[in-house]
């Protein structure tokens, strides 16, 4: 995690030294409790992985699914309203900006969220619902809805997002 948090130190020009990255960024912490989460939930411990989840979401406001996968040096950048869902599959070095909903749109048995592709930006208060795919080093414009596919090196904005 400490790889994590130097990666924020470097992206974010608001931190100042890694000390203060480590104690005062939220999603920082939601990340570490999601770790520790979703190890439960790999390992069938459903409800402690819930109640661990939940109590995350409280002292954060970032609410991660525990089945949730997510890679090293995610950045969720304020956090505040963030909302990532059971099936989601977020990769390296991904940002994410407050009020981003990785949701679903229909209920079924398999992958009902997003993938985000790594070095992807997330922009503030985007929902992204479905069984999509956010290329990698792709853009999502703040207050976008996204449900389709955007391709790599792309950047998407609207509602519904249109590629630009």
């Amino acid at each position: 995690m400490f790889f994590t948090a130097k990666s924020i130190l470097k992206r974010d020009p608001a931190a100042k030294s890694l000390v203060m990255v480590i104690l005062t960024y939220p999603g920082l912490h939601a990340l570490w409790f999601h770790r520790i989460a979703h190890w439960l939930h790999i390992h069938h411990r459903y409800l402690l992985a819930a109640i661990v989840a939940r109590w995350s979401a409280k002292r954060t406001d970032i609410f991660i699914a525990p089945g949730a996968q997510i890679g090293h040096g995610v950045f969720i950048d304020h956090g505040v309203g963030v909302v990532i869902g059971e099936t989601a599959i977020i990769d390296d070095g991904v940002t994410i900006l407050h009020g981003v909903t990785l949701g679903a749109r229909h209920t079924v048995t398999e992958r009902r969220h997003p993938h985000i592709e790594s070095y992807s930006f997330i922009g503030a208060h985007a929902q992204l619902l479905g069984n999509i795919t956010i290329g990698a080093n792709s853009k999502v414009g703040a207050n976008a809805v996204v449900l389709n596919d955007v391709p790599a090196y792309s950047t998407a904005v609207g509602n519904p997002a249109r590629l630009v």
